[in-house]
Parts: C-alpha cells; sequence; structure tokens
C-alpha cells in the first residue's frame, strides 16, 4: 500500500485482545464498507517489546495508518506517532503507565482469551523505554476521554496531552461508552472518503 492510502491501526490495552468490543465493532464497520483490508487490529503480545515489534510491523504493512490506541494502546500509540510523525486518536489513554504498576506484579490474565502471564519488573522497565514527552506535533493528536473512567484517572491524560485536541465528556467509563457511535469520525480522520453508514 501507497503511504497516501487511507488506513486505521487499532491498538488495544493491557489485558484486552482484537476481541474487545471496540476492536470488533470497528473490524464490522470496515467490512461492511469492503475496506477491511485497511484496518489492522493486531492481537499483542502481554510484553511491551514484543507488542512493539507486532505494531511496527502492521505500520509497515498499511504505510501512514491513523492510530486508534484505548489505554495501554493510547500509550503505545503515543510513542509510535511520535517515532513516525503519524496522527493518533487516543481513547482514554495510561500516562506514564509504568508508575502504575505497584501491587501489580505477578500472574494477570486477559479478560478475553483468558490467558495467563506475569508481570515482571522487566515489563515495566520496558514501559517507561518508551516514554516520551508531551506530543510535539499536537494538532496531530486528538484525546477522547470520559470522567467516569474508573481504571485511569482522566486528569492525568488531560494535563499530559494539554496541547493537543481534547474532548472530555462527563461520565461513561474505562471502555469508553459511546464508542460505536463515533466510529465514522475516525474513518473521517483517516482521511477515509465520506461513505453512508
Amino acid at each position: 500500500m501507497t503511504g497516501h492510502t487511507p488506513a486505521l491501526l487499532y491498538i488495544h490495552g493491557l489485558n484486552s485482545s482484537a476481541l474487545s468490543k471496540k476492536a470488533t465493532w470497528l473490524a464490522a464497520l470496515m467490512h461492511s464498507l469492503g475496506l477491511q483490508e485497511r484496518l489492522r487490529v493486531p492481537e499483542l503480545h502481554h510484553h511491551p517489546r514484543q507488542a512493539l515489534a507486532q505494531l511496527e510491523q502492521a505500520i509497515e504493512a498499511l504505510g501512514r495508518p491513523l492510530l486508534v490506541g484505548s489505554s495501554l494502546g493510547g500509550y503505545y500509540a503515543t510513542h509510535l506517532a511520535q517515532r513516525h510523525g503519524l496522527k493518533a486518536v487516543l481513547i482514554n489513554p495510561a500516562v506514564n503507565p509504568h508508575q502504575l504498576f505497584d501491587g501489580y506484579l505477578g500472574t494477570q490474565q486477559n479478560l478475553y482469551t483468558g490467558q495467563r502471564w506475569e508481570l515482571t519488573l522487566d515489563h515495566i522497565q520496558a514501559l517507561a523505554e518508551l516514554e516520551v514527552p508531551a506530543p510535539n506535533q499536537p494538532q496531530d493528536i486528538q484525546v477522547w476521554l470520559q470522567t467516569g473512567d474508573q481504571t485511569l484517572d482522566y486528569r492525568r491524560a488531560a494535563a499530559f496531552y494539554a496541547q493537543c485536541k481534547l474532548d472530555i465528556r462527563e461520565g461513561g467509563d474505562h471502555s469508553y461508552q459511546g464508542f460505536e457511535a463515533r466510529m465514522p469520525e475516525l474513518l473521517a480522520i483517516a482521511g477515509f472518503a465520506q461513505t453512508p453508514l
């Protein structure tokens, strides 16, 4: 694919999956529009270094996709957007996630696949290595936050991404209520021509 072909790369969060609601809704929409080849939703490895390698492969395959990152996926998307000069939409993104794992080391379980794995200090070190300063091309980053996020304090993201286009909505939750209705916005941001939905 050429670098000018619109595309989307959806990046799920920690202990989430390509089977999550947002991922499956987006995949269904793209399929219904005949655009499934322009979407990648990788099933990410739990270790950040391996997840980043998967995401780099997806970017190479798609050209210059819009990055859509949820939770920890938003942290990955921020890193990749700055590395590659890409646009991103971040949904309730994690900020400095390596600082948030006190008391969480040990066995984890993926909410969708059931896979059990061990969260180690090496995971946290790998996350710290991905840290970047607040976006240096803030016009390319949109941040969708809901104040009812029970997992991450939306105010951390609002402060870190203060120069970006912030969309803060009252209520909701960490999964981002109303995502399905906003998917046409993602396609427009990615550069797809207006399509009847």
